[in-house]
């Protein structure tokens, strides 16, 4: 189903100067496809072209706009087996998580049309004193102008989407950038873009060698940077910035409480799906599961017995749970945390093993709060068990980590529901469910080392534009 060959876009424009990115499948290793790679100068090129686009995009309709928006919603609806497919291969993704997030690009794009002509302003009332008397307020909100955006591998569509729909959904130029590893997905996007009569500049989608993918941070020409990745490399872009307004969507470390009123199955029912689907690639997967002590062996013997069936092996498969983490690499790094973790004194309660960039799916009881696999992002199908007594000790182990995207609480108590809310230090509270559940309207992002600002389209969408005030004085 892929193409032998996929060019980049520069300026709205494929463009196929080599074809030097190989593609594998995560799976069995083979090469999948060739991508074009942009060099520097292609880069800048591509900024360029968006500054040149700042006003013919500035003065797009809403109308216009929305309906660029509405046909990526038709044309992705109709490729959506093909975006599937490519997801499943370049990402290792199993087949039924690729289906849902192919779901959730569309659902992206479609709020996006949406609230492209909503971009409302507000009437103030100046007379707050009498030297204010006879002045009317009003704002309005302005694209931003260019914008950078950096995505990650573990959601190549859908990380890409929350960044390309709202800065269309305004009106912004943009250059995109997204994972070597898995860069197909964004380019089918701007092949989809490059049927719509933007103006030329509108988008680049420029896949590239790190090393050569400084100005996506450092030009001055740009006046946003949103990137989604890791925190190591998300802080030492900031650092770079410069003067532009800086969006991170980093990583995680989440906890989710199991209170003693809670229903058991639904609740392992959701925290397997939040602890291992696509392999625990997510930053708001599942890792620290805190049960009430009276509860706590009925729940651990379940989850274990819960977690051993889960089937592993080729993501093409539509029974596969379980499919590879994105490299071998990856994969051995983690294999080390768990190692390092027992050696500490935990206790794997099943899984553990690894093949290649398969890893079964594990979990760990009894990890010392210092081990890797406890204090940083693990970003594999592992989670921890462990138990508390009084519902302020779990709220406190949740908090317990220099991170804080999002938590989950199952709980049935309101007054715990207001007591999590109030005093979680995350960017989001999920009452009976996962931290890793999300729909794409909401506001996303975290606190602490998980970034700034938020992501979800109208957020994002404010974001990328600047408030503009216009005062009238009566005469």
């Amino acid at each position: 189903m892929l193409k032998d060959r996929y060019p980049y876009y520069l300026a709205n424009t494929p463009q196929q100067p080599n074809a030097d990115l190989v593609v594998t499948d995560k799976y069995s290793g083979e090469v999948a496809t060739h991508v074009a790679m942009a060099d520097v100068d292609a880069i800048d090129q591509a900024i360029h072209a968006a500054v040149e686009a700042t006003e013919p995009m500035r003065k797009m309709p809403a109308y216009a706009r929305k309906a660029v928006l509405e046909h990526c919603v038709k044309r992705f609806t109709e490729r959506f087996d093909e975006l599937a497919m490519s997801l499943c291969i370049e990402a290792g993704k199993p087949i039924k998580d690729a289906r849902g997030e192919v779901t959730r690009l569309i659902d992206t794009f479609q709020v996006a049309a949406e609230e492209s002509v909503r971009m409302h302003g507000e009437v103030l009332e100046m007379a707050t004193s009498p030297r204010a008397a006879g002045r009317r307020g009003m704002t309005k909100r302005v694209p931003i102008g260019p914008c950078s955006f950096i995505a990650p591998f573990n959601f190549p569509l859908n990380l890409a989407a929350h960044k390309v729909a709202p800065a269309l959904a305004v009106g912004c130029p943009f250059v995109l950038k997204p994972a070597s590893l898995t860069p197909l997905g964004a380019l089918i996007i701007a092949e989809v873009l490059a049927e719509t009569d933007l103006p030329r500049g509108a988008f680049s989608v420029l896949p590239c060698r790190r090393e050569g993918a400084g100005l996506f941070t450092t030009d001055e020409r740009l006046k946003l940077l949103s990137f989604t990745g890791s925190p190591g490399v998300g802080w030492d872009l900031k650092a770079q910035a410069g003067k532009k307004k800086v969006v991170l969507e980093l990583g995680g470390n989440a906890a989710c409480i199991v209170d003693e009123d809670t229903d058991l199955d639904d609740a392992i029912e959701r925290i397997i799906v939040g602890a291992f689907y696509q392999s625990g690639q997510s930053c708001i997967g599942v890792q620290r599961i805190i049960v009430q002590e009276k509860i706590y062996d009925d729940f651990k013997s379940r989850m274990v017995a819960a977690t051993r069936v889960l089937k592993s092996g080729d993501p093409k498969d539509p029974e596969t749970f379980i499919g590879p983490v994105i490299s071998e690499k990856e994969a051995i790094r983690m294999s080390t945390w768990i190692e390092e973790a027992v050696a500490a004194g935990a206790t794997v309660l099943c899984g553990g093993k690894r093949e290649g960039n398969m890893l079964e799916a594990t979990l760990l009881e009894n990890v010392p709060r210092n081990c890797n696999a406890y204090t940083e992002e693990f970003f594999g199908p592992v989670a921890i068990l462990s138990s508390f007594s009084d519902f302020d000790e779990a709220l406190a182990e949740v908090n317990d980590s220099k991170f804080g995207l999002q938590a989950g609480v199952f709980t049935r108590d309101f007054y715990r529901v207001q007591k999590a809310w109030d005093t979680l230090d995350v960017g989001g509270v999920v009452i009976g469910d996962v931290p890793s559940w999300r729909v794409d309207h909401m506001p996303y992002g975290g606190v602490k080392d998980s970034g700034l600002g938020r992501e979800g389209i109208t957020y994002a969408m404010e974001d990328m534009t600047e408030l503009r005030l216009l005062v009238i004085r009566d005469l």
